[in-house]
């Protein structure tokens, strides 16, 4: 099977919807509700029919698709600089200490500080891979393939990109971060504010929540043990940002107490690492193991291929030629598959 992440288009509102189904709750980014992923798909329409090359609060969505069926198994988005329509709130973790002469004692209490340190930055997020697809490497081609869209529209990023990865959900669908935390404040369980952030985002916590620091030894212990860590199916996710170049840096999501991890743009890996070549032949003789990418806004296509250096070009293999829809003389960017 051969599979092309390709920019998103009105007719996925269907497959969008499908693939919320199965998150689980507490996905952000994909709602299950139409009317919010139509409104992301629109959004996303704006901003790849917007031709000038500059820096303003959009929202790009791509898709996988099963070339060989025209099935689509994944999504992913890209944010290119958050917090310019609403405030962009996270929690950051810190430590306050204090010492008493009388007691020759010194104290460190951890704190929450409610902050906006990482307004402007870009964002990515909202990826998700059908459970029947998560073999073969396909997360690595969504994940990566972002970044690679970034260098190929490079003016419309900011400087500094997070990603902020899914908290700890139990068994039952709740969050033991909101129900110590902000639930206490907002009358309202995890699943009824999960579903209301999804469509109308989390200004709503942001606008009642306290805005002094908390104290994490006034949470319970289970919201206090789930602070930065991500759910069991974001840690290989939390993994491959790592291995870009990302860090935890102890902000955490106001919502469900999620690690948000940010780097330099022009630092994660995959952005700085990236090389343009033009194709000077195409064959199936093998080669190094990479994604490649061409195009530019709608016309972006990613896909896993095989590339062998010549000269000051590359050879690219028959398959992902046909999946990116390239010819000799075009020109792509490459990756190497392994980081």
């Amino acid at each position: 099977m051969s599979y092309v992440i390709r920019a998103a288009r009105p007719d996925d509102l269907q497959h969008l919807y499908e693939m919320a189904k199965l998150t689980g709750g507490g996905f952000t980014n994909l709602p299950p509700e139409r009317r919010a992923l139509k409104a992301k798909l629109d959004r996303s329409a704006d901003a790849f029919a917007r031709a000038d090359d500059t820096l303003v609060d959009e929202l790009f969505v791509l898709m996988l698709e099963d070339t060989a069926t025209g099935e689509v198994r994944g999504t992913c988005q890209l944010f290119t600089q958050v917090g310019q329509r609403h405030p962009f709130y996270s929690y950051r973790l810190g430590t306050l200490t204090q010492h008493s002469r009388e007691l020759d004692r010194t104290f460190r209490a951890e704190m929450l500080a409610l902050t906006t340190d990482l307004e402007g930055s870009a964002e990515v997020g909202g990826l998700f891979l059908h459970p029947g697809e998560r073999a073969g490497g396909l997360g690595l081609l969504l994940a990566r393939s972002r970044y690679l869209f970034i260098a190929a529209h490079r003016p419309r990023f900011a400087d500094r990109i997070l990603a902020e990865l899914r908290g700890i959900i139990d068994e039952a669908g709740g969050s033991p971060f909101w129900d110590g935390l902000a639930g206490r404040f907002f009358g309202m369980n995890f699943q009824d504010a999960d579903q209301f952030n999804g469509v109308h985002g989390h200004q709503f916590i942001a606008d009642l929540m306290p805005k002094h620091p908390i104290y994490t030894a006034m949470l319970t212990e289970t919201a206090r043990a789930v602070i930065g860590l991500p759910h069991p199916s974001g840690r290989a996710a939390m993994r491959m940002l790592e291995n870009e170049g990302f860090a935890f840096e102890n902000y955490v999501d106001i919502f469900d107490g999620g690690p948000t991890m940010t780097a330099r743009t022009d630092r994660v890996r995959t952005i700085a690492e990236a090389r343009e070549a033009r194709i000077v032949a195409i064959d199936s003789d093998g080669g190094e193991e990479a994604l490649v990418a061409t195009g530019h806004l709608t016309k972006f296509r990613c896909a896993f291929g095989q590339v062998r250096s010549v000269g000051d070009g590359i050879v690219l293999s028959t398959a992902c030629a046909a999946a990116l829809g390239v010819a000799e003389d075009d020109v792509v960017r490459h990756v190497a598959r392994v980081l």
